[in-house]
């Protein structure tokens, strides 16, 4: 009896030494993905709004996710550390908002959850667009254009969160998780199916616009060989697709009587290139390529950073009883609040417009850039 009660005593202050330890890092994590979420948005956000040269429609959405995550940041992620730190109790009660709150901290966290989904699917349409279609995308997209699909965005992500909010299902205290979300039970006894499929169905079809267009540039690049076409001549007028400067010059020399050589093929006419460009050149081309590449690393990062969690809610619905480790149920919920904290640093990494523009803006390094020598050009 001696022995049993001695072995009773010692583990209860190492469960209790355990539990704590693991609240501490929770906390600690929490409070460092809150801080790196918030401090990196709002750098990324006023970088967009103050730089005239990032006034562009692909800033105009990347603005639009930083806003986003600072406000899940702001507003999901405190009551959490509060309920952490008070021991996370079992039902309603536990957290620190009440009932009330605890439905609202939910429905904030499915509205920009969804949000960021829908918005990245739309961005992956745009980019297509702006590839395939420049002459198109140039007209179209405009700030306008960029408010409305942001607008649209918000209204589909509020349309999915606000049906659990009428008890459609369950915004509940998840113990396990220690957060207000969707309760997700076995799919005979809760609603829950259609949200994950529907997440995951935008994310898929985000990844297959990409590999459109991947497919696009791929098959764009092929060289095909020259087909030399001959002139057409009348009276020394050379015009068609064969023709070149010599034509012109034959005219102006007057040779032949003919009618004006009609405009070279290859050759832009000022007038026609400042009022209405319609070709998209290298420098443009590879600037769209790397705002598609830095989109699609931050659909990508969205994607790794939530696949644990929807798997661990996929085995749930579709298993009825199914144990899910604690340990790998927390790195799951902490993974898909570390998403809200990427987004500036994939920005600022896979994208080299970011990065200069943030350098000539921080006093540090404007500086200590190599002064520049004018030349004249004879």
């Amino acid at each position: 009896m001696a022995n049993s009660s001695e072995l009773g005593g010692s583990v209860g202050p190492s469960l209790q030494n355990y539990a704590s330890a693991a609240s501490a890092a929770k906390l600690a994590s929490l409070a460092l993905i809150t801080a790196v979420s918030l401090l990196g948005n709002a750098s990324l956000a006023l970088l967009l709004l103050k730089d005239g040269a990032l006034r562009k429609p692909p800033y105009y959405f990347l603005l639009d996710l930083c806003a986003a995550d600072a406000l899940r940041a702001a507003v999901c992620f405190p009551p959490v550390m509060a309920s952490v730190g008070g021991g996370g109790g079992g039902g309603g009660a536990s957290w620190p908002s009440g009932a009330l709150g605890c439905k609202l901290a939910a429905f904030a966290s499915v509205l920009f959850c969804f949000h960021v989904a829908f918005l990245l699917f739309c961005v992956s349409v745009t980019r297509y667009m702006a590839i395939a279609h420049h002459r198109f995308y140039y007209k179209r997209m405009n700030p306008c254009t960029c408010a409305a699909v942001i607008c649209m965005a918000w209204t589909l992500s509020a349309a999915m969160a606000f049906p659990p909010v009428f008890d459609v299902g369950t915004y509940k205290f998840v113990r396990e998780e220690d957060q207000c979300a969707f309760e997700h039970r076995h799919v005979k006894a809760n609603d829950t199916l259609g949200f994950v499929l529907m997440l995951a169905a935008v994310v898929g079809a985000t990844h297959v616009v990409y590999v459109k267009t991947l497919c696009f540039v791929h098959g764009h690049r092929k060289m095909k060989p020259a087909q030399l076409v001959p002139a057409i001549s009348q009276n020394w007028t050379f015009h068609g697709p064969g023709a070149t400067g010599q034509a012109a010059a034959n005219w102006i020399a007057g040779f032949g009587r003919g009618p004006t050589p009609p405009t070279l093929v290859g050759i832009r006419q000022a007038q026609a290139h400042l009022g209405n460009r319609r070709l998209l050149v290298l420098d443009e081309f590879k600037m769209e390529k790397r705002i598609g590449k830095m989109f699609y690393m931050i659909t990508l990062s969205f994607l790794l950073l939530w696949a644990p969690y929807i798997s661990a809610c996929y085995l749930r619905i579709f298993v009825r009883g199914a144990p899910v480790p604690q340990l790998y149920l927390t790195a799951a919920v902490w993974m898909s609040f570390a998403q809200a904290g990427a987004n500036p640093i994939i920005s600022l990494v896979f994208n080299k417009e970011l990065r200069l523009r943030l350098r000539a803006c921080l006093p540090c390094c404007v500086g200590a850039q190599t002064p520049t020598e004018t030349y004249c050009v004879i």
